[in-house]
């Protein structure tokens, strides 16, 4: 776990798994460049927590392709070279088929799309541009449990995740003979400040219990699976997924 020399580039970084995943990152040595969409101020709070140094935020919304590629050659100019990247930026959003209308459910799910599949994809070309050039590099995506379950009220949600680990996979088995190395981190429910009005209200505990262990995940856990996953040693592993869900959710 030894990540000294190495350029990491989080997306979404600045609150709850993805600065969990760059406080962890920075500790073992890492510099870390976090990308922010709007949330400035949280950004540099992550940023000011981390040891070491040097470390970057950048601004870029993941849905916009000029915005992704402008944030890869930012990373690689500032740093020199772009080791691992994290794609963490993602959304969910509520869309039961029976209750929205036509309208709503065509937008949610361009949303949803651009910004969980189609934005880690296009954050994995600009890089692996790169990479092959080098000749090596790490990427690991943070996936759901949903993809595999599904998500009655969040289908657009499960299929973009179920996508994500399908590139993954299929880059997973290109990439190998360039050195770059493709995984996967697959948690369930994750205690952070976007979730603790969920985990405060009525359905806390049933969600709680949904894991023997009788309670979430912490992001700490989330961000040891992606460390685990980006350290060397583990090229064997590429298109792996790693469950992160507290056996909530059991697959075979």
């Amino acid at each position: 776990m030894d990540f000294s020399g190495k350029h990491i580039l989080i997306t979404g970084g600045s609150r709850g798994i993805g600065k969990a995943i760059a406080k962890a990152f920075a500790k073992h040595g890492a510099c870390v460049a976090i990308s922010y969409n709007t949330n400035l101020q949280a950004a540099h709070e992550t940023i000011d927590s981390l040891l070491g140094g040097p470390h970057l935020v950048i601004q870029a919304d993941v849905s916009q392709p000029d915005s992704v590629k402008q944030l890869i050659d930012t990373v690689i100019s500032k740093f020199g070279k772009l080791d691992i990247v994290v794609n963490n930026a993602g959304i969910i959003n509520d869309l039961r088929i029976d209750k929205v209308d036509y309208a709503t459910w065509q937008r949610s799910w361009k949303e949803i799309l651009e910004i969980n599949l189609i934005g880690p994809a296009n954050i994995s070309y600009c890089a692996i541009q790169h990479m092959m050039k080098k000749n090596g590099g790490k990427i690991v995506n943070i996936s759901s449990r949903g993809a595999f379950r599904g998500e009655p009220d969040c289908p657009a949600y499960g299929a973009s995740k179920a996508g994500l680990n399908a590139m993954s996979q299929s880059l997973a088995q290109k990439l190998a003979k360039h050195n770059i190395f493709i995984g996967v981190v697959a948690p369930g429910f994750v205690e952070t400040d976007m979730t603790s009005e969920t985990l405060s209200g009525p359905n806390g505990d049933e969600i709680r219990n949904q894991s023997p262990i009788g309670r979430v995940a912490r992001p700490e856990e989330v961000a040891q699976a992606v460390l685990f996953l980006a350290a060397e040693g583990s090229e064997y592993m590429t298109g792996a997924i790693i469950d992160v869900n507290g056996a909530s959710y059991l697959r075979s």
